[in-house]
């Protein structure tokens, strides 16, 4: 007898490996951003789309803010055309990040979603920066 899991079938493996595939070009996680981080390997750049006032009291470490709203033509010339940006806003229940994604990618610029978002960063126990800037590192609890 079909149960709720079992009642559609799974899709053919080659549909579920270009499913999955495609999530993978869009999307990255928040273990993954603070791997590459930790290691050093900095070939993106990190944007805290949220407001000054959130990302003061606590980013990504070296994260850079430029809310979805500011995310223009002009200001992009900052960074090389082909600069891959991963982009992340509150969490799961905050669209942020999709609006910032959207924008950059009208623009032509590479760009992933970091999943999570900051809620994501904080359940891993991931510690944060605060400040305007990159700047001082605190852990979940907040002491520095």
């Amino acid at each position: 007898m079909p149960n709720n899991v079992t009642e559609v079938p799974a899709a053919p493996s080659e549909d579920a490996l270009a499913h999955f595939s495609r999530r993978l070009a869009l999307e990255t996680d928040c273990w993954d951003v603070h791997d590459a981080l930790a290691r050093g390997e900095t070939d993106f750049v990190v944007l805290d789309v949220r407001s000054p006032q959130l990302y003061a009291q606590g980013h990504v470490p070296g994260a850079v803010n430029l809310p979805h709203g500011k995310i223009t033509e002009r200001r992009m010339t900052d960074w090389p055309d082909n600069a891959l940006f991963v982009v992340y806003c509150a969490g799961p229940h905050c669209n942020g990040a999709n609006k910032a994604a959207a924008k950059l990618a009208r623009l032509g610029r590479p760009v992933k979603e970091m999943i999570g978002g900051i809620t994501g960063w904080a359940d891993e126990g991931f510690a944060f920066a605060r400040g305007p800037e990159p700047g001082s590192v605190m852990d979940v609890e907040g002491a520095a």
